[in-house]
C-alpha cells in the first residue's frame, strides 16, 4: 500500500495543486530569502642592516626554542600583502602564545533533533510523527527544510507532499517551494518539469527565488531554452543576478549554443554585472575544440585586468589547457612565481612595473586630496585649523623621501622604551641620507618612561616632526604628505589604510590607490632593539593580470589560501607562445 502510493504520489496530488485556490498559495511573495540561504553553492631600495648584522640572520633558526617547544613558528610571507599573510599571522600568534589564543569558553552543544525518516512514510505515519513533534504547526516546512539540509530521498519528500495534500486538500507555495530546491538541488529533472507545470497553470507570475531555481533546473536538461523565458519573467521585475546569467549561459555552452551564450554574456556585462568564476571557466571548457572565438576568450582575461579580478586554481586550470590546446602546438604554460627584481622566473620578461604613470598619479593625488584629506569625515579626525597648519608646514619644506608614522613605528615591539624604538628607525633612515618627516601626537613631547625627552630631542635633529593634538588620527596627514611629495616618496606604517581606501568614491580609483600603496607602503618585518631593522620587500611588479604579444602573466588564487582584499596572489600562471 505504501509504495504504491509512494508511485502515484505527484499524479495523484498534482490535481489539487493545479486547481486549488487555497490561501495557502498567498505566502509565495515573501518566501524570496529563502533562495538566500539555500542557494548552492606589492621601491626605492633602502638598507636594513643595523650595527653588524648580516642579511642571513633572521633565517636562523632558534635552536633554544626548538627545543624548549618541538616546534618552530612558520615563517610568514615576505610581503603584508601577500595572499595568506593574515591568516598565517593567526596561526603564528596562536603557536606562539598557545591554545589559548583563540579559546572561547562555550558550553556544550546539545546535538540537533533529527528525526528525517530514512524511507517514505504514509500518512498515517506522518500524522503520528507530526503528533509528536514539538512544534506541530511548522512541522511539513521545517521538516522539509531539514530534509533539504541532510539531501534527503526524494521518494520521502514525495511522500511529505501526499500527506499534506490529503490532510488539507491543497500545499501550501512556501512547502512546494522548498520542495523544488531540493529537486533542483539532487537533479530531479522529470520533478523540476512537473513542479513548473504546476506552477505555471496556477500563477501567472512567481516570485524571483522560484525563477531562479528553475533556470538552474532547466540549464542542464534538453529544455534548457526555458531558461531564456525565464530569464524575460525575471527582467520584468528586476535584474537578474549574475548566476542566473551563468545558469543559463552555461546550458546554452552544454548544448553546444555558443552564440546564444556569447549574447547572454555582453548582456549580462553591459548591465554593469561581474561574472561568476564558474561562467569564465565553462566558456574556457566548452571552446577547446573551437578556437575561432580566441579573441572573445582574450577579452575574458582582459576583463578580469581591468577589474583586478584574480582567477581560481580550477579557473586557471581551464585557461592553461585551453591555450595549450591550440592546434599547432602554439602555446606552453607553467606555474611560476616572480622574482622579486620583477622578472618571471620562467620566461624571464619582465612584469609590468607597480609604479604609476604621471597620469595615474596626477589623477589618484586629485582623488585622495578630495575624498580623503578634505573629505566630509575628515573633521571627526582633526580640525580645519590643525589640517591648514599641516598644509602650510608641508608646502613650505622640500619633498619628503619617507613619510613616519612615528606612533604606529613605536609600538612595533612591546619591549623597551618606545621613543627609543622610534630614535633607531629614524637614526637608521638618516643615515642614507634621506629627507625624513615623522609624524606624531603631542603627548609624545610631555615626558615619560615611554617618551624620553632626549630622544625625542635626538629624532627632530635628524628629521622634520609635525605633531597633532592627542585626538587627531595622523593617516590623513600621513596621505598627504607623501602624496604631496611626488611619486618617489614612501610612507613607513603597519596600518593597511582599509577605512582611506573605502572613501574613494570608485572602484577603479581604489584599485589605483592600492597599487600605489603597495608601491609605496614600507612595512618593519624584523625589529631588534641596537641589532637589526629590517623592512618587508616591496615589490616592482603589479600583481595583475598582462599581456604581450607572445604572452600571458595571470595571477590566481591557490585552493587552500585564505585571501583578503587587501591580499594579492602570490602563484602564477605564465603562458608563452612557442618558437
Amino acid at each position: 500500500m505504501g509504495t504504491l502510493l509512494i508511485s502515484c504520489t505527484l499524479n495523484n496530488i498534482y490535481p489539487l495543486l493545479v486547481h486549488s485556490r487555497s490561501s495557502c498559495f498567498a505566502v509565495h511573495k515573501n518566501v524570496s530569502s529563502f533562495f538566500k540561504v539555500w542557494e548552492p553553492r606589492k621601491v626605492q631600495r633602502f638598507s636594513t642592516r643595523v650595527g653588524n648584522s648580516h642579511e642571513g640572520d633572521n633565517k636562523r633558526p632558534n635552536t633554544k626554542q626548538k627545543e624548549q617547544s618541538g616546534k618552530v613558528p612558520h615563517a610568514l610571507p615576505k610581503s603584508v600583502f601577500a595572499a595568506g599573510t593574515a591568516r598565517k599571522k593567526a596561526e603564528f600568534l596562536k603557536q606562539k602564545w598557545g591554545n589559548d589564543f583563540d579559546k572561547e569558553l562555550k558550553g556544550p552543544r546539545k546535538p540537533k533533533e533529527n528525526n528525517i525518516p530514512s524511507q517514505p512514510l504514509t500518512a498515517a505515519q506522518w500524522k503520528t510523527l507530526k503528533d509528536d513533534a514539538r512544534a506541530s504547526h511548522h512541522f511539513e516546512v521545517s521538516m522539509m527544510e531539514k530534509m533539504l539540509a541532510a539531501n534527503s530521498d526524494i521518494d520521502v519528500a514525495k511522500s511529505l507532499l501526499a500527506y499534506v495534500a490529503m490532510e488539507t486538500g491543497t500545499v501550501s507555495y512556501e512547502l512546494l517551494l522548498r520542495y523544488l530546491t531540493l529537486c533542483v538541488h539532487g537533479n530531479h529533472e522529470s520533478e523540476v518539469f512537473d513542479v513548473y507545470d504546476i506552477m505555471k497553470k496556477r500563477f501567472k507570475t512567481l516570485e524571483t527565488g522560484a525563477y531562479s531555481l528553475f533556470i538552474k533546473g532547466f540549464s542542464r536538461t534538453e529544455k534548457w531554452r526555458e531558461c531564456l523565458l525565464l530569464l524575460e519573467s525575471i527582467k520584468r521585475v528586476i535584474t537578474p543576478s549574475p548566476r542566473n546569467y551563468g545558469y543559463a549561459i552555461n546550458g546554452a555552452l552544454l548544448h553546444s549554443d555558443s552564440r546564444t551564450a556569447w549574447v547572454l554574456y555582453e548582456e549580462m556585462v553591459e548591465k554593469g554585472l561581474t561574472p561568476n568564476q564558474e561562467t569564465w571557466q565553462a566558456f574556457f571548457d566548452s571552446d577547446r575544440s573551437a578556437h575561432d572565438s580566441e579573441s572573445k576568450l582574450s577579452s575574458l582575461l582582459l576583463y578580469m585586468r581591468n577589474n583586478q579580478i584574480y582567477p581560481g586554481e580550477a579557473l586557471v586550470k581551464s585557461i592553461k589547457a585551453w591555450f595549450e590546446s591550440v592546434p599547432g602546438n602554439k602555446w606552453n604554460g607553467s606555474w611560476t612565481t616572480p622574482e622579486n627584481s620583477g622578472h618571471c622566473r620562467n620566461c624571464c620578461s619582465s612584469l609590468e612595473s607597480i609604479q604609476l604613470t604621471e597620469e595615474e598619479y596626477n589623477q589618484l593625488k586629485e582623488k585622495v586630496m578630495n575624498d580623503v584629506i578634505q573629505g566630509k569625515d575628515v573633521f571627526k579626525k582633526t580640525t580645519p585649523q590643525e589640517l591648514e597648519s599641516f598644509k602650510s608646514f608641508v608646502k613650505k619644506r622640500p619633498p619628503f623621501d619617507v613619510v613616519i608614522d612615528g606612533l604606529n613605528v613605536a609600538n612595533t615591539t612591546s619591549k623597551g622604551n618606545q621613543s627609543e624604538t622610534l630614535l633607531e628607525v629614524v637614526s637608521h633612515l638618516a643615515q642614507q641620507n634621506l629627507r625624513l618627516l615623522v609624524l606624531g601626537r603631542k603627548h609624545m613631547l610631555r615626558g615619560s618612561r615611554s617618551w624620553d625627552r632626549k630622544n625625542m630631542s635626538v629624532i627632530q635633529q635628524k628629521a622634520d616632526c609635525f605633531f597633532t593634538d592627542n585626538i587627531s588620527e595622523d593617516d590623513p596627514f600621513l596621505l598627504y604628505a607623501t602624496l604631496h611629495s611626488g611619486n618617489h616618496c614612501k610612507f613607513l606604517s603597519r596600518d593597511l589604510m582599509r577605512d582611506h581606501k573605502a572613501c574613494l568614491p570608485d572602484s577603479s580609483t581604489r584599485r589605483l590607490f592600492f597599487k600605489w600603496q603597495r608601491g609605496h607602503q614600507l612595512v618593519l618585518s624584523s625589529y631588534t632593539a641596537g641589532r637589526r631593522i629590517r623592512f618587508e620587500t616591496v615589490p616592482k611588479y603589479d600583481t595583475i593580470i598582462q599581456t604581450e604579444e607572445n604572452s600571458w602573466h595571470i595571477p590566481y588564487d591557490e585552493d587552500g589560501v585564505e585571501r583578503y582584499s587587501y591580499e594579492v596572489p602570490r602563484k602564477w600562471l605564465c603562458l608563452e607562445m612557442k618558437r
